[in-house]
């Protein structure tokens, strides 16, 4: 069960492939029953994510490379994935890959961030540019203090 979990945890997420699928909050569990089946569930950062069908890909090629065949990969959407799911591993390689972590959601209330930490330099002196990054989860941002551009991870 544990070299199960491992594989399947360690796979990188396509569009943060700095971070795994466990790293990032998605992967949401990991079963193997009586008979040696192996069902595994995975929730979306937001509903109609088209990562998804890339991750169930991923997870049953983790799973094979692992000698598990005809597992299960379920997609559960509630309750709705949170940044809160984001580990603190995951957080320290979005921001050193250049991609600022969101805060996190503290519940049911997202708090408003009047400005996002530029990941590049550290300044809080940062602008969106526009809602719309380089995937629907991202938003692009901006520091006024070193000119870099970066992508920030939408709180939801």
């Amino acid at each position: 069960m544990e070299d199960v979990r491992a594989a399947v945890a360690a796979v990188p997420d396509p569009e943060l492939p700095v971070v795994t699928i466990e790293q990032l909050g998605i992967l949401r569990d990991v079963r193997v029953d009586a008979t040696g089946r192996v069902t595994v569930d995975i929730t979306p950062t937001y509903s109609g994510c088209p990562a998804m069908d890339a991750i169930r890909a991923d997870v049953e090629a983790a799973l094979a490379g692992a000698g598990v065949d005809g597992a299960e990969v379920r997609l559960v959407l509630a309750p709705a994935w949170t940044t809160d799911w984001i580990t603190a591993e995951g957080r320290a390689a979005l921001e050193e890959y250049g991609i600022a972590p969101p805060g996190p959601a503290r519940g049911t209330v997202t708090a408003l961030a009047l400005s996002v930490r530029c990941p590049h330099c550290g300044s809080p002196d940062t602008r969106e540019l526009s809602r719309f990054g380089s995937t629907a989860c991202k938003a692009l941002w901006v520091c006024r203090a070193c000119q870099e551009p970066f992508d920030h991870v939408k709180p939801l």
